[in-house]
């Protein structure tokens, strides 16, 4: 086991990827000289030249066009967007070509394309550059979206984003990039579509994704004081999802939490909800719980902030309306 940090995981991620596929190209704004706006491409133009790790234009929509013409060229382009925010620029290129090549061209056109993009709240980056827009994505067919939560799934899900030969959003908490923990050595590939067992318990499942896991943690941590077992469920994949992982921790403990931080309304826990609502019915003893941000902007004011995204307060409160 060794110690690493989640923004230090993502860079030998890409360094290890293109160090073993030279098809591997890495282009946006800012990720080729000054090592991207958070430091995810730091030194790669030195170990593999201008020519792999390209500076762009100020335009999302160029850089994810540029990247459909180039996976569809042969290469395996890994685009960075500088926030998730900024994706509304890119839909067209996303949405209309990555996601429906394979199907327009009768299979014979994949797309192996990454667009990594950092979400989320927490460092009062305010309405325009905290916003967690995953859901979108995940409506699409023919695209993946992945979220990690930890340094070792930010390398493992990161991986295997580019080993796939279809487009993969990975979506990076910027609030975790300092976040540091042990790690198996050597890092492995996590295959996209597997959910993670991070707690067992039996009384309560909580499913979450990226920085919400830790708040779900959080709040299992102080629920066991008062002797309730909680299990906490790592989705790390969001399209695909691993709903077999769901409903069998469901089937253990019969009540249901879903958290994440993007806002309650229309998000990956309705999703979530819904098939749990169907499929696992029958194991049902208590209400199914959704907890996430409230259907507003991101409050640039800290202390707005800090009231508006998801609490293990107000996962606790959930647990204990779905075991009441």
């Amino acid at each position: 086991m060794a110690e690493i940090r989640y923004l230090r995981a993502v860079n030998q991620a890409l360094d290890d990827a293109m160090a073993a596929d030279p098809s591997v190209v890495i282009f946006g704004e800012d990720v080729s000289e000054a090592g991207g706006s958070f430091g995810a491409t730091r030194g790669l133009r030195d170990r593999y030249g201008a020519g792999r790790v390209r500076d762009t234009p100020i335009s999302e929509a160029t850089i994810a066009g540029a990247a459909v013409g180039a996976a569809l060229s042969g290469l395996k382009p890994v685009i960075e967007i500088m926030f998730m925010d900024f994706t509304t620029l890119v839909m067209d290129a996303m949405v209309n070509q990555a996601a429906k090549a394979r199907f327009m061209f009768g299979g014979q056109g994949a797309v192996p394309m990454v667009l990594r993009t950092p979400h989320g709240g927490g460092l009062g980056a305010g309405p325009q550059h905290s916003q967690c827009l995953e859901a979108w994505f995940a409506h699409v067919p023919g695209l993946k979206v992945v979220c990690p939560a930890d340094p070792a799934s930010a390398y493992g899900l990161l991986r295997a984003a580019i080993d796939d030969p279809d487009p993969v959003l990975v979506i990076e908490n910027k609030a975790l990039y300092a976040m540091k923990a042990e790690t198996p050595e050597p890092l492995e590939f996590i295959p996209i579509g597997k959910a993670a067992t991070v707690r067992s318990g039996r009384d309560v499942t909580i499913v979450s994704y990226g920085a919400a896991v830790k708040t779900a943690c959080d709040a299992a941590t102080r629920l066991a004081v008062d002797g309730i077992q909680a299990e906490v469920i790592d989705l790390r994949s969001l399209q695909p999802w691993d709903e077999a992982a769901v409903l069998a921790s469901l089937t253990k403990t019969h009540r249901l939490v879903v958290v994440h931080e993007a806002v309650e309304a229309f998000g990956i826990g309705a999703e979530i909800v819904a098939r749990m609502a169907d499929v696992g019915f029958d194991e049902l003893d208590g209400p199914i719980v959704r907890v996430g941000a409230p259907f507003m902007p991101v409050p640039f004011s800290k202390a707005l902030e800090t009231a508006y995204l998801p609490s293990a307060d107000a996962v606790i409160r959930a647990v204990q309306r779905t075991l009441a």
